[in-house]
């Protein structure tokens, strides 16, 4: 009985080991599922790659600048200068230079490119862009604002342009200038005789935001610019109208942008008892003084000559050829010279005086006498023969 009893326990104490054993390895591998340290590593695996997405989405989405417009114009007219206002937020400082890129713009200029951004107190930027148009089939350009460092883009930015209205005005305005300005000042105007029959007056004319550059008065056949001065939006011209000699005022129309109408200036024309070209005709070889001394010279040299057949004096002689001699260097043409392109040609052999024309071409003159540092030129000008004064320096003599 006690053998049977051992032998029970025995194999019940080695059956229990077999199954510590068994369940042993069996926890073990059910466990590896639920392990701490692989959960963890799938974790971070998991944890890193919502990161990068969300690097990217950041990337894609955060940016150093914001533009905006501060000012636009709703409506343009044909060949007016017009500022549009750019605004712009930046919020780094890891840059050194701005630039700007004006992108797919017709028909139209920017006058201004190179205009710097300016910074005001609150940290914002700045930018006034001067444009003009010339036809309505045109296109504004899409702004680009781009940042750099040490020569590298660091960042660009681009602003699309509005909607706007384009007119043409003045058509059916008879003096219309083509001017269009917020502001319009005549500072001056001097009047002179130009020929016989004909006046010289110059304006000097001031604008503001305007297009003086495209001035011209209907009716007058010779004028143009003398000298204009474009430090936009500040301009000043120098004009020179011909007129007929019994004109007595000069009037024109331009349209005032911040009146948004139409505004006629008089100018009276006074004439000023100094002629041009020095109290002479202007063409010396044309004066009613010199056809005289020219009629008298050829009238001595017939007399003298008549003389001296019937006389046989020398004396005669002498005389006769003394005055075909003077009469020759009247009627010998003046000796011709090049006006260089882009010489100015003044009223009177001044450095003071008026200038009523710059030479758009090499023009070939008559040299007719000097003074000083100046030298009068004859030469022509479509059916007309025009007079004036040039610096020596600008004169290539034949």
């Amino acid at each position: 009985m006690k053998h049977i009893l051992f032998l029970i326990i025995s194999l019940t104490f080695l059956f229990s080991n077999e199954y510590i054993i068994g369940g042993n390895d069996f926890t073990k591998q059910e466990s590896s599922v639920f392990d701490t340290n692989s959960s963890k590593e799938i974790e971070t695996l998991q944890n890193n790659t919502f990161d990068e997405d969300l690097i990217k989405e950041n990337k894609a989405t955060v940016k150093n600048i914001y533009l905006s417009y501060k000012h636009f114009p709703e409506n343009i007219f044909k060949n007016q200068r017009f500022g549009i206002v750019l605004k712009a937020i930046i919020t780094t400082r890891n840059y050194d230079k701005i630039e700007t890129k004006f992108l797919n713009s017709k028909n139209m200029d920017v006058l201004n490119n190179e205009a710097p951004w300016i910074k005001n107190e609150d940290n914002t930027f700045e930018n006034k862009f001067y444009f003009k148009a010339y036809d309505k089939d045109f296109v504004l350009p899409t702004f680009e604002v781009l940042l750099y460092k040490n020569g590298n883009l660091i960042e660009s930015q681009s602003l699309k342009p509005k909607e706007t209205n384009f007119n043409t005005i003045g058509k059916n305005v008879n003096n219309y200038s083509s001017v269009i300005a917020k502001n319009l000042t005549i500072n001056a105007n001097k009047t002179k005789q130009y020929n016989n029959d004909e006046l010289i007056t110059i304006l000097d004319i001031s604008g503001k935001e305007s297009n003086l550059e495209d001035f011209f008065l209907k009716g007058i056949k010779e004028q143009g610019i003398s000298k204009i001065d474009d430090n936009y939006p500040e301009q000043n011209l120098l004009y020179y109208l011909v007129l007929p000699v019994h004109t007595k005022k000069i009037d024109f129309t331009y349209y005032n942008t911040n009146e948004k109408r139409f505004i006629t200036v008089k100018i009276p024309v006074i004439l000023e008892n100094e002629l041009v070209s020095t109290q002479t005709d202007l063409n010396p070889n044309k004066s009613n003084l010199l056809l005289y001394k020219k009629v008298a010279l050829g009238v001595a040299v017939i007399f003298f000559l008549l003389i001296y057949f019937f006389k046989r004096k020398k004396i005669f002689l002498i005389a006769g050829l003394i005055s075909l001699i003077v009469l020759l260097v009247y009627v010998m043409p003046n000796k011709t010279g090049l006006i260089k392109k882009d010489s100015y040609i003044y009223i009177l052999p001044t450095k003071k005086s008026t200038i009523f024309q710059k030479t758009n071409k090499d023009y070939v003159v008559e040299i007719s006498i000097k003074r000083g540092d100046f030298i009068k030129v004859i030469f022509n000008q479509g059916n007309k023969s025009m007079i004036g004064w040039v610096k020596e320096d600008d004169l290539v003599k034949n």
